[in-house]
């Protein structure tokens, strides 16, 4: 009985040691971290809820939401942002007289400026001055100088990243004006023409192909959106082919095979449908006889990897490497201006790529992340 005691009260310390230790565990995973940590901690989760208005660039409303997380990031009540011209936000201009003449002399120079209570340090993008922080305080110190000259600098990256914004939102615009425009000709004249043919024989087949066409060159010219669905993309795609065939009759051949999981994947407008048009023109409009496009669209874990592949004529890689650097023009639409699309949002690594040879057809590959940010469709 000594010993069945003993055993008990032996198993019972185990337990009681091994809740101790989980306890002493938890309760040291709550306060895990220096005041180091935390106080690091809590200045990047500041900036972070600054840095979403900063990226929109430096405009009253911007200035307004970044500048009560600018306040705390600098441990001052009395701060103010302000453009090249006059305040945006804050009222460090009202507490001190000698603000309004730091900020000029900020803004002139592209230099921190500071007097015995107040500390005004310029914002730049790509070296231009756009605008200023100042800071009033009870007594300027050389160490609230260069914490307010570091904000600034963060500021103007953050300032920097919305111009980049800007610009490369700019330029996918002209490059879409660039592609839409050369959106054949040719091929509005044949459509035309196929639905003309029917309008006697078979109105009906007629009506559709018209519908077809309107939905057709509605989406290509729509105006509002840099991104779309895939699933908007391949019904555009389906709207071409149905119009090429009602012209190629039994010789045009279409394949298709799409994973649903895709079909929400978001991806830079018009940057599918010129492939398969480049698939029919090039590649099988010279072609004698029958001829066939694929269109194949499959997940692989985080991308989305799309293939248009002809078994037309075909041609030179040379040919092919010349146009996509931009070393010659070619009649091919928007090969070049696809590819330099999709690394302007993606990186070099989602660049098209190219397989062909005379004869033997040409694949064209495009891969996607599945999910990127600031690529969501309208």
């Amino acid at each position: 009985m000594d010993n069945i005691t003993t055993a008990a009260l032996a198993i019972a310390a185990l337990v009681a040691a091994a809740v101790f230790v989980r306890w002493r565990l938890l309760t040291r995973r709550r306060v895990l971290g220096s005041p180091a940590d935390r106080a690091t901690y809590e200045t990047l989760h500041t900036a972070s809820q600054a840095a979403p208005a900063l990226r929109r660039g430096l405009d009253a409303e911007s200035a307004a939401l970044a500048l009560p997380h600018v306040r705390t990031l600098l441990g001052q009540p009395t701060v103010a942002i302000t453009d090249l011209h006059d305040r945006l936000a804050g009222d460090a201009r009202d507490e001190v007289s000698d603000v309004s003449g730091l900020t000029a002399d900020a803004l002139a120079s592209g230099t921190t400026q500071a007097s015995d209570r107040a500390i005004v340090a310029p914002l730049s993008v790509e070296g231009r001055v756009v605008g200023s922080i100042a800071v009033v305080t009870e007594e300027a110190s050389a160490g609230l100088a260069r914490a307010t000259t570091e904000v600034a600098r963060w500021m103007s990256s953050q300032l920097e990243l919305a111009e980049l914004s800007e610009s490369r939102t700019a330029l996918m615009e002209a490059e879409l004006r660039a592609l839409r425009a050369q959106i054949s000709p040719h091929f509005i004249y044949n459509s035309l023409g196929a639905i003309a043919s029917f309008v006697r024989t078979d109105p009906e087949r007629a009506r559709e192909l018209l519908l077809e066409f309107a939905d057709f060159t509605r989406y290509s010219f729509r105006e509002h959106g840099e991104f779309t669905t895939l699933a908007e993309e391949l019904r555009s795609i389906e709207r071409y082919l149905v119009l090429e065939k009602a012209r190629f009759g039994d010789r045009l051949r279409v394949v298709t095979r799409v994973a649903p999981e895709v079909l929400s994947v978001t991806l830079p407008f018009l940057a599918i449908q010129p492939l398969v048009e480049n698939a029919v023109r090039h590649g099988l409009e010279a072609k004698d006889g029958d001829g066939t496009v694929t269109v194949v669209a499959l997940d692989e874990g985080v991308e989305c990897v799309i293939t248009i592949e002809d078994d037309g004529v075909g041609v030179e890689p040379d040919t092919v490497r010349d146009v996509l650097s931009g070393r010659t023009t070619s009649a091919s639409v928007g090969l070049a201006n696809v590819d330099e699309r999709l690394r302007t949002v993606y990186g070099d690594e989602y660049g098209i790529v190219v397989e062909t040879a005379p004869g033997h057809g040409t694949k064209v590959t495009v891969r996607l992340p599945k999910f990127h940010p600031g690529t969501d469709a309208p």
